[in-house]
């Protein structure tokens, strides 16, 4: 594993996404648009990244992102969390330091700021970065393509791990989690090898 990255008490550095791994994104604004534009969409009609204007009257993701911002109170204010996120992330936060790692717009951070503060999220460190892989952690868990390929490439020291979606492919040298469940068991696996080291 390398040497930890934290002199504190905390064993593990968790560097944890926020949309499609602690909230909802698409259950989110999929409720929203139906209640606006009395639609019927679900969840489970995403199935690729970027592409969320397809399923919707918008004709670009720009469209979709200014609709998604509002006026007084952006979709990312209102989303709820993922299952089990929650409880795996408090419990988490008693043995390591969580810390939230999320490419939102400008725009989104007093919105998420909120939405974390309102949940309880025990997160000692939040950062808006783009490039996730410049925040240093021992764990790392996204659900983007993108991210989880950067991270792959620029930290392969660390594990780095996929929420698994329609949206993303298995990865060498990448561990695939379902649920937090599954990924709790992996951040007890690489803390028992800490421990040993």
């Amino acid at each position: 594993m390398g040497e930890r990255l934290t002199e504190s008490p905390e064993l593990l550095r968790l560097g944890i996404d926020m949309d499609g791994v602690v909230a909802d994104f698409n259950a989110g604004w999929i409720e929203r648009y139906n209640r606006e534009f009395a639609a019927s969409l679900h969840p489970d009609h995403v199935v690729g990244w970027d592409e969320l204007h397809r399923l919707t009257g918008f004709e670009t993701m720009d469209e979709f992102w200014a609709w998604a911002r509002g006026r007084d109170r952006s979709v990312f204010r209102d989303l709820p969390p993922m299952p089990g996120a929650l409880e795996a992330l408090r419990e988490l936060a008693t043995r390591h330091r969580v810390v939230i790692i999320t490419a939102r717009f400008d725009w989104a951070v007093s919105d998420t700021l909120a939405w974390l503060a309102e949940h309880g999220v025990i997160a000692r460190e939040v950062h808006f970065q783009a490039a996730k892989y410049r925040v240093p952690c021992d764990i790392y868990l996204d659900d983007s393509p993108y991210q989880i390929e950067a991270l792959a490439r620029e930290r392969p020291e660390r594990t780095v791990c996929r929420r698994v979606t329609p949206w993303n492919h298995p990865r060498a040298g990448v561990v695939d989690v379902h649920d937090w469940a599954e990924f709790q068991g992996v951040v007890a696996q690489v803390a028992d090898r800490a421990l040993d080291a």
